[in-house]
């Protein structure tokens, strides 16, 4: 049984702004099924009374108080970058003027 089919990952292509051909497509539909494979095979796994653990070793994590500091001059904090619009930072237009379809 599938779990994912072509379609889906030629939509999802889509909304990623990839361009697949044929044969990218086809193997990225078996990466994905195989990924998906190993998921389902880690889901039946009984971790029944298994503490749940973010990190082997217990790690120490110092917390400080979240106090403001002073703010940076708004002409200082642009004064390195490439292209400042007064006291604004530019970059590089990402979006296009595309219809989504």
């Amino acid at each position: 049984m599938s779990r994912i089919s072509r379609a889906e990952v030629e939509r999802v292509a889509h909304l990623a702004r990839l361009h697949l051909d044929d044969a990218e497509a086809d193997a990225m539909t078996r990466a994905l099924e195989a990924i998906l494979d190993y998921v389902a095979q880690l889901e039946r796994v009984d971790t029944q009374g298994v503490p749940a653990t973010s990190h082997v070793l217990p790690l120490a994590t110092p917390l400080r108080d979240d106090v403001p500091g002073a703010l940076l001059p708004p002409e200082l904090a642009v004064a390195n970058a490439p292209a400042p619009r007064g006291t604004a930072f530019t970059v590089p237009r990402v979006l296009d003027d595309e219809e989504e379809g």
